[in-house]
């Protein structure tokens, strides 16, 4: 179910960074409470728009192989930030767009936590890594199959 989760929310979150980097203005005018920040800035809007992408790679990479689970944690901790900053908004008062920020923010930032982490039954493999005089090479693999790192040169 986790994975699941975490592939939609990836969908969602790598559209959101294209749209972002592709279309600025068009992403600025249709974004409840964007203008009500400022001018457009696209700068700004393709920074986040990356930053977006980052945590739907992240995301993307958790619903593919559950031992990349870090990933989607790094992706889920900006999406976390994010979701806190517009939550202490309304908290604040200074939200005019509460319900649609605690629908498209804040409850994918909620879920993208609860998708990124492992559950008790998902045990983390070892992971391995071999080391020769030109590169180191770590790779998830199956707990009961290596136990310790393997080093050669």
């Amino acid at each position: 179910m986790k994975r699941w989760i975490a592939g939609i929310l990836a969908l969602f979150n790598l559209g959101n960074g294209l749209v972002m980097l592709s279309a600025g203005s068009v992403w600025w005018s249709l974004v409840p409470g964007a203008a009500d920040t400022g001018p457009f800035n696209p700068h700004l809007v393709q920074d986040v728009g990356i930053a977006f992408l980052a945590a739907g790679l992240g995301l993307a990479a958790r619903a593919w192989r559950p031992a990349w689970w870090p990933a989607a944690v790094a992706g889920a901790a900006f999406l976390a930030g994010h979701g806190l900053l517009h939550l202490a908004m309304i908290a604040g008062g200074h939200d005019r767009h509460a319900a649609s920020d605690l629908i498209a923010v804040i409850l994918p930032a909620t879920l993208a936590l609860y998708s990124a982490l492992p559950s008790p039954r998902e045990q983390p493999g070892e992971t391995p890594c071999v080391v020769s005089s030109r590169a180191v090479c770590c790779v998830p693999i199956p707990s009961a199959t290596v136990t310790t790192p393997v080093i050669s040169r």
